[in-house]
């Protein structure tokens, strides 16, 4: 009996558009192609051929881009003319090029699937004439696209079980809800999404564990949108800024007249969570007294709201988040070893940004197109050197810090235009004014030089009048030692600058408030303004 050779895997929809788009490029001789699909009031690309990687990473309002606009309300496709005014979205993201060029040459096309619209075809040259001969084919392209697009639509639809088809209805309602996207190709963020959609569906408690700063909040979002009570609430919870006294009243409700200033009853978290998720954000804050009550929640499903004796049941799915290592927490006997095994069910490890590759572009390029619309900028623009520098970081303070970095490069760029078609963010503007000692941010620096500067820094102040406490900053003092020294100098100063205001001095160090408050508790600084310092 004859058996059929196995059929070889369905290409996914992503290579399809792909494979698609780059026909079309070679139809049209253009040096750039991007298909870009409308998600309400933005578009987003699904496929470019030509264009920098990172393009994927971005999301294009259609109200902050003209040209977009202009194309898609076009019926049958435009082509624009060589002195446009208009700002051109791709000016400057053209691959393989040495020097940042503008685009001289662009049509495109709106799409459409099953009447209804779609997204735009877009076609770019470097040279003005380049689409002289295909401009009159331009409404065929469209209809060659349109068919592949229902094509790949059709496969689809054959090829998913209804269940499947359900759920990536959720994941479209969740893309629309969250700020923002988990962004990046690297191994380490693909590892990271097969997890997030094995557990997502299931109604099992996941801890997400992670280094300050790479977006554990994003995925404890993600986990919510991707799961079977996507269409209830998610609430959040940052068990850092709970006050003990006022825990219970918080994460369970409490009754009229049930301590001092409880003027009204009112509902938990735990009851504003029911039939949902309750996301405990820096769950290993919590005090050991909550942590016993917690836990009684977590086992019996039953809250019990203070001044009130009657038990009330909630249906709720817990994540929660730490970058605290809990296991050695429950060693050292600040942490429950039953509250951590009730939460540790599916524990998600988020990857530091430094073990993510070139995922920092696509990251910088999405905190640019959200930076050049608040700054009213014109193209942002990363330079050749930049990319370079970013990809060369340690990345102490993940996305976070990234994220920071680049809000304040885009805001030195900014100041510094002129009127040109875009405006590029150069090493200078990451660096910041080191020599002058400026004091938006610890300066982001290689991370050979960092440790050197720190060094010096650390080695001149010792080596002068130093305070009793650092006093022991001399040869045979270890690295942790020698780091906390530093820090407590630094944030020293940073205090004195800021009149001893926490707040202000957490954002001049680029980090969470909450996170800043503990650094400062462990280095045994006071918490408040206090004469003398620096």
């Amino acid at each position: 009996m004859s058996t059929q050779p196995p059929a070889n895997p369905s290409p996914s929809p992503s290579a399809r558009h792909a494979a698609l788009l780059s026909a079309v490029q070679a139809m049209a001789q253009a040096d750039a192609a991007a298909l870009l699909r409308l998600d309400g009031e933005a578009l987003v690309p699904v496929a470019v051929q030509g264009l920098n990687e990172e393009v994927m990473g971005r999301r294009f309002p259609v109200q902050a881009h003209p040209r977009l606009a202009l194309l898609l309300r076009s019926p049958q496709g435009l082509r624009l003319p060589t002195d446009c005014a208009l700002p051109d979205p791709y000016d400057g993201l053209v691959a393989h090029q040495p020097e940042i060029l503008p685009v001289h040459d662009c049509m495109g096309v709106p799409l459409r699937l099953r009447g209804e619209p779609w997204g735009l075809l877009t076609l770019d040259a470097l040279q003005p004439a380049r689409f002289d001969a295909v401009q009159a084919q331009l409404p065929a392209l469209a209809r060659l696209v349109e068919q592949g697009l229902e094509a790949a639509q059709t496969i689809r639809e054959l090829a998913d079980s209804a269940a499947h088809e359900h759920e990536l209805v959720r994941e479209l309602q969740a893309s629309t809800r969250a700020p923002r996207e988990l962004l990046g190709r690297s191994a380490a963020m693909q590892r990271l999404r097969r997890e997030i959609a094995t557990v997502a569906p299931t109604d099992l408690t996941v801890l997400v564990l992670g280094e300050t700063g790479v977006g554990k909040e994003l995925v404890a979002q993600r986990l919510h949108a991707e799961s079977l009570r996507a269409e209830r609430p998610l609430v959040q919870v940052n068990c850092a800024a709970l006050p003990e006294t006022l825990a219970d009243s918080e994460l369970f409700g409490h009754r009229r007249g049930a301590f001092t200033g409880a003027t009204q009853a009112r509902a938990g978290r735990f009851q504003l969570a029911d039939g949902g998720t309750l996301f405990l954000d820096e769950v290993g804050e919590l005090s050991l007294a909550v942590q016993a009550k917690l836990l009684r929640v977590l086992q019996s499903g039953e809250v019990q709201r203070p001044g009130s004796d009657e038990l009330v049941h909630v249906d709720v799915r817990v994540i929660a988040a730490t970058n605290r290592d809990l296991a050695a927490e429950v060693a050292a006997g600040r942490f429950r070893a039953d509250l951590y095994h009730r939460l540790a069910v599916y524990p998600l490890l988020v990857p530091p940004l430094r073990e993510r590759g070139r995922d920092v572009l696509a990251l910088a390029e999405g905190f640019l197109e959200e930076n050049q619309h608040r700054l009213g900028a014109r193209n942002l623009r990363l330079s050749p050197a930049s990319r370079t520098l970013l990809l060369q970081q340690s990345w102490p303070g993940n996305v976070r810090e990234l994220e920071h970095l680049v809000s304040r490069a885009a805001l030195r760029a900014r100041m510094e235009a002129g009127k040109g078609r875009w405006v590029a963010i150069e090493p200078r503007h990451l660096l910041g004014d080191v020599a002058a000692g400026a004091a938006l941010s610890p300066p982001l620096l290689p991370v050979a030089a960092a440790n050197e500067a720190a060094g010096a820094e650390f080695q001149a102040r010792t080596a002068a009048d130093a305070e009793p406490a650092d006093a022991a900053a001399a040869p045979g003092m270890g690295l942790r030692e020698a780091t906390d020294a530093f820090q407590r100098r630094w944030l020293q100063a940073s205090l004195a600058r800021h009149g001893g205001s926490m707040s202000a001095a957490a954002r001049e160090a680029g980090m969470d408030r909450s996170n800043f408050h503990r650094l400062v508790r462990r280095l045994g600084l006071p918490a408040g303004p206090r004469r003398g310092l620096g």
